[in-house]
């Protein structure tokens, strides 16, 4: 990062949207975002070891506070899912308890100011570090697409090969139409997990965008200090809200993605 006297408004919010890469193969074939790739995968890993921690001394009788707090969130989910999906695979309520707990814990990076992450690691010769994996569009891709498998696997297991293939080219306007079949389809298929992916990222990066930009203010001077503090904490309040429901909503189109792959026309 350049000097403190190098250090604009601007170049402080670039230097904290910029991903810590990595080149894999010759000539960089692939780009891998690895503050992305690991923050996700330790926020995975926090995921399991809170459940584990609820698990481990499970009773049947009077729950403890924790247990308590965990199976409140898991019922919470699970009747979720149980009302949206008409199928019978029993896949959904796991996947809808992975997809909204991983994404909520990454979300709620947000509320660490980026400073807090990005000096210390500078201190260990880190020169980038993104800390909100879903302000990341790769990360937010990589569920959809996840999310889209699950799409086919479900509406082959429902209907075979041949079923999907014929309903694929015949519905909605029948077997004489079948190009415009084929081309209705295509878009509805893709655009779902686009659509998932771009609502989560631009969420949570625009969200990202005003942290930083409040934070510039508050180093303004005094009168900016205070200003970034009352806006600080207005916005970080309102984003107590956003969080859970940028996760809420992805586990629910999931979720209603799902349920539509199986349903017939």
């Amino acid at each position: 990062m350049a000097g403190e006297a190098e250090l604009t408004p601007t170049s402080y919010i670039q230097h904290h949207l910029q991903n810590l890469t990595a080149q894999v193969g010759e000539g960089g074939f692939w780009t891998i975002n690895v503050d992305t790739l690991v923050t996700s995968l330790l926020m995975g890993l926090l995921m399991v070891f809170a459940f584990w921690l609820a698990t481990r001394k499970a009773t049947a009788g009077v729950p403890g506070k924790w247990q308590a707090f965990v199976e409140i969130l898991l019922e919470f989910v699970d009747r979720q899912a149980r009302d949206t999906y008409h199928g019978h695979s029993k896949l959904v309520t796991p996947i809808a308890i992975t997809l909204f707990f991983w994404i909520l814990l990454m979300n709620m990076l947000k509320f660490i100011p980026a400073d807090f992450i990005a000096k210390p690691l500078e201190l260990l010769g880190v020169p980038y570090w993104k800390p909100v994996p879903t302000a990341d569009v790769n990360a937010t891709l990589g569920m959809s697409i996840s999310v889209f498998f699950l799409m086919l696997f479900f509406a082959l297991k429902s209907k075979g090969i041949g079923g999907f293939g014929k309903e694929f080219l015949t519905a909605p306007f029948g077997k004489w139409m079948m190009p415009f079949n084929l081309i209705l389809n295509i878009v509805e298929w893709l655009s779902k997990p686009i659509s998932l992916a771009m609502r989560l990222f631009g969420n949570m990066f625009g969200g990202e965008i005003v942290f930083l930009l409040i934070w510039v203010l508050g180093g303004a001077g005094l009168l900016g200090l205070l200003g970034g503090a009352v806006f600080g904490l207005g916005w970080m309040i309102f984003h107590i809200l956003v969080i859970p429901l940028q996760a809420f909503i992805f586990m629910m189109l999931s979720i209603v993605y799902l349920s539509l792959s199986e349903d017939s026309h």
